[in-house]
């Protein structure tokens, strides 16, 4: 008896196949699911595969088939490739920890993290323990460096793969490392400066090797730096003690502190009483004057 039909019942649709005289096949194109086949068991879609005589016989083959079942094992893969964020430090960061915990997430909305693909170095060399914890959709992973890092910028790489194959572009972040505080000189004034001057001008000059630039404080109130570093703020001084506080700080967040005493004394002096001894005095003898003054 002769074929009536053949169809194919694949991801819960059925197919008509078409005969093909040439190839002599029944044929049909099947445009595969959007998603991939990864979570299916096996990783694999399956499918039926359904031929009727006219006599009406049928005769099915699934992916149990002993011979045939293989060949109805359809793998379907993503293109898209995982996503890699990095949220420390952050690109740009400037950190005073020289052994910084470095986190980052690595995500795929379809196939999956391939887990063993997760590779991270910092300045090209690689970082052996990683710790990758499970989240929806893929890790969130946290490692150290494996020796502290010195002064300067340094460069993070992450790279990760999906279970389909296709790999992330490495997500990179720049940060600077610097545990060195800021220098700062104070030229002016002089510490324990006595004056009778109701205005007394700072001056000094700050530098950091790692950090540009630094910002100074002088009594609260930010004062501009000079590419040089050089730096003059003018204080209006209390009669009495005053504490001028300077405060360099750099990008880093690292902080040195130098401080003042100016004592400002407007009052002059008062002369209580005057005492010429003796009064009168003979020609050419000597006399004492004495002066009583408080201040």
């Amino acid at each position: 008896m002769a074929v009536k039909t053949v169809q194919y019942i694949f991801n819960g649709q059925t197919y008509n196949l078409t005969y093909n005289a040439t190839a002599k096949k029944y044929e049909a194109t099947i445009t595969a699911p959007s998603k991939s086949s990864y979570a299916q068991t096996g990783h694999v879609l399956g499918g039926t595969v359904k031929a009727t005589d006219q006599a009406g016989n049928v005769t099915t083959v699934d992916q149990t088939h002993t011979t045939l079942g293989a060949s109805l094992e359809l793998r379907v893969k993503e293109k898209g490739a995982p996503v890699i964020g990095i949220t420390a430090p952050t690109q740009g960061a400037y950190i005073t920890n020289p052994t910084p915990t470095i986190e980052f997430t690595v995500t795929d909305a379809d196939s999956g993290v391939n887990l063993g693909t997760i590779a991270a170095t910092i300045d090209g060399t690689a970082i052996a323990n990683i710790t990758k914890t499970a989240i929806t959709g893929g890790y969130k992973c946290t490692c150290t460096p494996a020796s502290a890092l010195k002064d300067g910028a340094h460069t993070i790489s992450v790279t990760a793969s999906d279970n389909d194959g296709n790999a992330a572009t490495a997500k990179t972040s720049t940060f600077t490392v610097d545990v060195v505080p800021p220098t700062l000189t104070l030229t002016a004034p002089s510490d324990g400066l006595l004056t009778n001057k109701s205005t007394v001008t700072v001056t000094g000059k700050t530098d950091d090797v790692t950090s540009k630039p630094v910002t100074v404080t002088v009594n609260g109130t930010a004062v501009t730096v000079g590419t040089d570093g050089a730096f003059s703020k003018d204080v209006t001084l209390a009669n009495g003690s005053n504490t001028i506080t300077v405060i360099a700080k750099d990008k880093a967040g690292k902080t040195t502190t130098v401080t003042r005493t100016v004592v400002l004394d407007t009052t002059a002096p008062t002369i209580k009483s005057i005492t010429l001894t003796p009064n009168p005095v003979d020609c050419g003898k000597t006399f004492v004057i004495a002066v009583e003054v408080t201040d």
